[in-house]
């Protein structure tokens, strides 16, 4: 089916859990999407691709490591090339590493970083580029922090550490680029139902010996709601973050965690 809509948006780390989420989500919003992940997720990449034009939407999969200058910078000329315009960039791809931080190594430190905050600006930079050429149009720029990014904790070091960096990013982005009409927001997921939640929850089972679910049933004793959320509750807040309601909201890292951090 070709599409009619002119709006495009770039999801990365679009393969799987909350990415996957929200490139659904953008499409169902009318958005002609770009579902990009790393090589090896290539197929489910062609699975949430497939997803998407069997609900009637618009999608193609790219391979990207967001890490990689050039292929960030590719990424963006390949969605300008397919659909004519950027109009939103969300900056999802990310890892997660826990440790203590006397058992951090270097490597470990850097290879998280690297994915996680180097990654973000260079699709923070990427995009503005592209958006700044036409500032009447602008464009909405997201960035992926996280609970650990307000409020961090034991075994946390790296990980939040990162997360923390993404939302000082996400504020001088947005205090730069606010001349051009662009909009530059963060989301900050609590305890989401998805495979880095559960990867989290068996590393620190691993950690502290005790075994699987314990630390998730733990977290859920810390949230005001009492559950967990899922991946379609950050994909609404995305929705929200780039629609012309939140044309007012800028350099904010919003909070979707049924209620454990209170700003």
């Amino acid at each position: 089916m070709a599409s009619t809509s002119t709006r495009c948006a770039i999801v990365t780390g679009a393969a799987q859990g909350i990415g996957r989420a929200i490139a659904i989500r953008l499409a169902r919003d009318g958005y002609n999407v770009v579902v990009s992940d790393l090589a090896a997720q290539s197929t489910q990449i062609d699975e949430v691709v497939s997803t998407i034009k069997t609900s009637g939407g618009a999608a193609i999969g790219f391979f990207a490591d967001v890490s990689q200058e050039t292929d960030v910078d590719s990424l963006v000329q390949r969605a300008v090339f397919m659909f004519g315009h950027l109009d939103v960039m969300v900056a999802n791809a990310g890892v997660a590493v826990l440790n203590s931080i006397l058992d951090t190594t270097v490597e470990e430190w850097e290879h998280v970083f690297s994915i996680n905050v180097k990654g973000t600006l260079l699709c923070y930079k990427a995009a503005a580029k592209e958006m700044i050429k036409d500032p009447k149009k602008g464009g909405r720029i997201i960035g992926a922090c996280s609970l650990t990014g307000k409020k961090s904790a034991a075994f946390c070091s790296t990980y939040g550490s990162s997360k923390f960096a993404i939302r000082g990013l996400t504020q001088c982005a947005a205090a730069e680029w606010a001349p051009y009409n662009i909009t530059v927001n963060a989301y900050s997921p609590g305890f989401i139902e998805s495979p880095m939640l559960s990867s989290m929850d068996h590393r620190i089972g691993e950690m502290t010996g005790t075994g699987d679910n314990a630390f998730i049933e733990r977290a859920k004793a810390q949230i005001a709601m009492k559950r967990t959320g899922s991946t379609d509750d950050v994909a609404s807040a995305v929705s929200f973050l780039v629609s012309k309601e939140a044309s007012y909201i800028t350099g904010q890292s919003l909070t979707i965690d049924g209620g454990v951090w209170f700003d």
